[in-house]
């Protein structure tokens, strides 16, 4: 797990969503949006660079580390040499995976989150990406920003059945529709986009794999692709029931 950036990775805001299941089968639904800042305290750059530089010892360490053969008829042989891992040296270790405090800006990441009881996947998007522009920008937003908070949190109601809503973001109205009881149920993610991360073969294998009922492991570096993924996959987008299936999202 990566817990500090520097300015050589990417910094780019990334947006993913997840689903809360409980035991009764009801489902709360999230949407977050993870964005990064610049650490400006001292005493935390110091400490970041002091255990990148313990982490380095210790990766060397391990590397180096001498072995013997063991078990019984090893021991009958002459008695060999011991074996080092090849790895690199300690400079190459530093300079691929180190933070330099006297070179690097060293980053942090934060995350703004949105828990609804619908999967109103785009206009949370729009909802986060608006407020995370808003503390980002050197221009104050119109209105103190916990007023659009408070604004979206207590004042933002549930659309009906049927029905479409229009509210107030921080820079602009965000649309929201909810589908009556005779329409297909709310999807709110598109399906060209799985296609083009899977392609069709693979896409129909992981339907074939569902309606098998077998266990499916999703694994991506990014978590807004494998969350776009399962969302395509097993939120009912035909409005087919499906019980027992698992599907598990890992990213890294």
């Amino acid at each position: 797990m990566q817990l500090a950036w520097t300015q050589v990775d990417s910094r780019e805001p990334q947006f993913h969503s997840f689903i809360i299941t409980r035991e009764d089968g009801s489902r709360t639904y999230g949407f977050a949006l993870t964005f990064f800042e610049e650490v400006t305290s001292k005493q935390i750059c110091s400490a970041m660079q002091t255990l990148y530089h313990m982490h380095n010892a210790e990766q060397y360490d391990i590397l180096h580390t001498p072995t013997s053969p063991q078990g019984l008829e090893d021991q009958r042989l002459p008695q060999s040499r011991p074996v080092l891992h090849a790895a690199p040296a300690i400079s190459r270790l530093q300079r691929f995976n180190s933070y330099d405090i006297s070179r690097d800006t060293l980053f942090v990441s934060k995350c703004i989150c949105l828990i609804t009881p619908m999967a109103f996947a785009q206009a949370c998007r729009k909802v986060l990406e608006q407020l995370h522009q808003a503390v980002t920008s050197p221009q104050p937003p119109p209105l103190p920003l916990e007023s659009y908070i408070y604004n979206i949190l207590y004042e933002v109601p549930l659309p009906p059945s049927g029905r479409s809503l229009k509210f107030s973001g921080v820079y602009g109205p965000i649309v929201c529709q909810r589908p009556s009881t005779s329409e297909l149920p709310l999807f709110d993610f598109a399906i060209s986009e799985m296609f083009n991360l899977l392609g069709v073969e693979n896409v129909l294998q992981l339907f074939t794999c569902a309606l098998l009922e077998l266990q499916i492991l999703l694994y991506s570096q990014r978590k807004s692709l494998s969350s776009t993924v399962t969302f395509c996959a097993f939120t009912q987008p035909l409005s087919l029931e499906s019980h027992g299936i698992a599907g598990r999202c890992g990213t890294g």
